[in-house]
């Protein structure tokens, strides 16, 4: 094989190793930040939770402030 086939083979495998470790370190980001995004939601669906509104207890408290409405009716 001629020299230059040589050298043509060895920058072939040069530029797809490079490549590769390039491609590598993209999967790692990715799974960093998926890993990220994970935490993220499971504290939006906490923060979700926390935050929902409170459906019983508004029949409740508006039962209780009907002597309120009563008398601002009567005045």
């Amino acid at each position: 094989m001629p020299f230059v086939a040589w050298v043509t083979v060895i920058l072939a495998v040069l530029i797809i190793f490079m490549a590769a470790v390039g491609l590598f370190r993209v999967v790692l980001h990715l799974r960093a930040v998926d890993k990220t995004l994970e935490t993220l939601t499971g504290g939006v669906g906490v923060i979700a939770d926390k935050t929902s509104t409170v459906p019983a207890s508004v029949a409740a408290v508006n039962g209780s402030l009907q002597p309120v409405r009563d008398f601002a009716e009567g005045i």
